[in-house]
């Protein structure tokens, strides 16, 4: 059974990734340093799955700290969620972005090279596109441009690891570019579990639905698209995490290097069709209002997903309206988001 490291592993996408991996026969570790998750969901990750996880709480940006992990534990791969991902965050504290999120990655790559650890899942965004308006987006669309300095870590972050494993071709590294990742575990167990005000649509839609939050605003209904809101290709967390055990599946039978994949659904939904679906699931109308635009949405973004297909084999199954159902799911079952 090999083992896989999982940087970032109680985070949202990281412990349903975790599910996965056991789920195919993976042996997992999770190293996490809490910041932006909880570790109640070390709990649920073992009454979903009935394994005990070997957990760490350690910051991946503290050397000495996480050696220890790779010390005493005979470490295959290792997929790297760890780092701060709030788009608005990041850029009132700019200095905290670039540190935490681009050191973390060089302590994680200087261990693997001391524990000749070859193998690399690097979990990267759609924001590295930037505001092109060319979509859908291929892995081939052009780079940089990015709004933010969570975008910009990202994007540096790819650059880190293209020129890493040119000077060791003895590495193998698949770098995924998620698009708007939401929904939840069947369970109800685990789910999407932001820290203070959500700063992303669908939890926000959620604590609306539950009657944590009184009422949604939609920034902008004026834009050139079907219905005047934004589109986005929203795909499910389950199919998401999915996608991270093919790519591993991929580096071990295909030759060392870097290959990058989109991972989505390959097609928008609005803001208008992402509330109605929402509606659907809970039985009841979501109180919104509409708002000015907000500075640097792209009015659509969208993955080409073709080249995930024919590579790793990867398409997403589930549609808007389970991620709705599965989102309304976890939220009822946890109207508070999880304990400490």
């Amino acid at each position: 059974m090999k083992t896989v490291l999982v940087t970032g592993g109680t985070g949202f996408i990281g412990s349903h990734t975790v599910i996965s991996l056991i789920e195919n026969d993976f042996d997992v570790i999770i190293a996490d340093n809490l910041i932006n998750s909880k570790k109640e969901v070390i709990n649920r990750l073992h009454t979903i799955t009935g394994k005990q996880i070997k957990f760490y709480n350690v910051d991946c940006c503290d050397k000495e700290a996480l050696s220890l992990v790779f010390k005493e534990n005979d470490i295959d791969s290792i997929i790297h969620f760890a780092g701060l991902k709030a788009v608005g965050e990041s850029v009132s504290k700019p200095l905290e972005y670039y540190s935490n999120n681009i050191n973390s990655m060089l302590t994680v790559l200087e261990l693997m090279r001391e524990f000749n650890v070859k193998k690399l899942v690097f979990s990267s965004s759609a924001t590295v596109y930037g505001q092109s308006e060319d979509v859908p987006f291929t892995e081939q669309s052009p780079l940089g441009m990015c709004t933010n300095p969570y975008g910009w870590t990202k994007w540096m972050i790819e650059q880190i690891l293209k020129d890493v494993a040119h000077a060791d071709p003895s590495l193998s590294i698949v770098l995924l570019r998620y698009f708007n990742p939401v929904g939840a575990h069947e369970s109800g167990l685990i789910g999407e579990d932001p820290q203070g005000i959500p700063n992303n649509l669908f939890p926000y839609i959620s604590k609306v639905a539950v009657g944590t939050l009184e009422c949604l605003t939609v920034f902008g209904d004026d834009y050139d698209t079907p219905d005047g809101t934004c589109l986005r290709d929203y795909i499910h967390v389950c199919d998401l995490a999915e996608g991270h055990v093919k790519a591993l599946n991929y580096i071990d039978t295909h030759k060392s290097g870097v290959e990058v994949f989109n991972l989505g659904t390959g097609k928008g939904t609005s803001v208008k069709e992402a509330i109605a679906a929402f509606e659907k699931a809970c039985g009841h109308s979501i109180n919104h209002v509409f708002g000015p635009r907000r500075a640097g949405d792209l009015p659509v973004c969208y993955a080409s997903t073709d080249k995930a297909r024919e590579v790793l084999g990867f398409e997403a199954k589930r549609d808007i309206n389970d991620m709705c159902s599965s989102c309304w799911n976890w939220q009822q079952k946890n109207p508070n988001g999880l304990s400490d």
